[in-house]
């Protein structure tokens, strides 16, 4: 187990060998200019990044509990370094760990916009949402300098295919004027995922995500900007933050969001020994009763992948749980769910979008 020291302003506590360990991944030959974080502390583990040579840009899924079935993913691993991530166990497949090396070591896919734009002038493209991301944080601390993301909304805009962007950082903030332009057609929605307003324990449980004050800072920029925005109460994690569900949906309905929804935690794969480990060191008293409680709405396991549930849960308080939220959301006055988003305002780019990569 590594010291406090070692891993100061990451989220897990260790770096466990992963369920594919028999495959590795050397990238120390291709890594991306600039790749060390300047908010790296002296002393801790610096974050490195990688070239992603993905020649494919587009994800699909076909899970009806998301609302979306494509998505753009401009970033592998997260430097958020939120302990409870249920994209960590992605690492794994590059023969790398869910733990310290999902948030240290990130993987930068940087023909992102230009994949993106040649997906989108094909004929065959029918206009669709697109997700920012699917998986890990499209503004997670490396986005500030390398700026995937805004150039993926960039081609977004020039062809006004809608999209819907989920992120807890209020870089999304930057990007109004991309984002105010889709919305003017109908085509954008940003999601501000909120976990805690405990300024501590966001601290511990995403330590390098927005804090929760300036999440709802950027729900109002974005609002007085014309940008459609919703707060997703994400994850839901019995016996820690249940509890501030009513301020949390509150708080974020004065601050100007217009929708609202929640995701309840569940943990795959090696994801459940680093959660405990997180909860021995930090929250040592209540570890028993949050796993014992995350049983309980999952079915006596601590995940449950099953479609229907694996969003909400199952059982007596899972059912608590949601009648919390629902009478938070009307006592807000908010909507439940997001908007459709509309495809009518989607044109073929024709050659301009090119000015946009030089």
């Amino acid at each position: 187990m590594p010291t406090q020291e070692t891993t100061r302003g990451r989220g897990a506590m260790g770096n466990p060998t992963g369920r594919f360990e028999r495959l590795s991944y050397e990238p120390q030959l291709d890594t991306v200019a600039g790749a060390q974080d300047e908010d790296d502390p002296p002393g801790s583990l610096q974050t490195e990044l990688y070239r992603d040579p993905t020649r494919k840009i587009l994800a699909h899924n076909d899970s009806p509990d998301v609302g979306f079935d494509t998505s753009v993913n401009p970033y592998r691993g997260c430097e958020h370094g939120c302990v409870y991530c249920y994209a960590r166990p992605t690492h794994e497949y590059l023969g790398l760990s869910a733990g310290l090396d999902f948030e240290s070591r990130i993987f930068v896919k940087e023909d992102a916009p230009r994949l993106l734009e040649r997906e989108l002038s094909k004929p065959s493209w029918r206009p669709r949402v697109i997700a920012l991301s699917g998986v890990t944080d499209p503004y997670q601390p490396a986005e500030r300098r390398l700026g995937l993301t805004r150039r993926c909304l960039e081609v977004l805009a020039a062809f006004r295919n809608p999209v819907v962007v989920v992120t807890k950082n209020h870089l999304v903030t930057r990007d109004a004027d991309l984002l105010r332009t889709l919305a003017e057609v109908g085509a954008a929605l940003v999601l501000i995922s909120l976990t805690t307003l405990d300024s501590e324990l966001a601290r511990r449980l995403e330590p390098r995500a927005s804090r929760p004050e300036r999440r709802l800072g950027a729900i109002h920029t974005l609002a007085q900007a014309g940008v459609p925005v919703g707060v997703l109460v994400a994850p839901v994690i019995p016996a820690l933050n249940d509890s501030e569900i009513p301020a949390l949906v509150a708080a974020a309905a004065r601050a100007g969001a217009r929708s609202a929804g929640y995701v309840m935690l569940r943990l795959p794969h090696g994801l459940k020994q680093l959660f405990a480990d997180w909860l021995a060191h930090h929250y040592p008293e209540r570890k028993d009763k949050v796993l014992h409680r995350i049983q309980d709405v999952r079915g006596g396991r601590l995940s449950d992948p099953r479609f229907g549930s694996r969003m909400t849960g199952e059982g007596v308080f899972a059912r608590q749980i949601e009648a919390m939220f629902a009478l938070a959301v009307r006592r807000a006055g908010i909507e439940r769910r997001s908007w459709e988003l509309s495809t009518r305002g989607f044109r073929r780019a024709g050659g301009a979008q090119l000015d946009l990569f030089g």
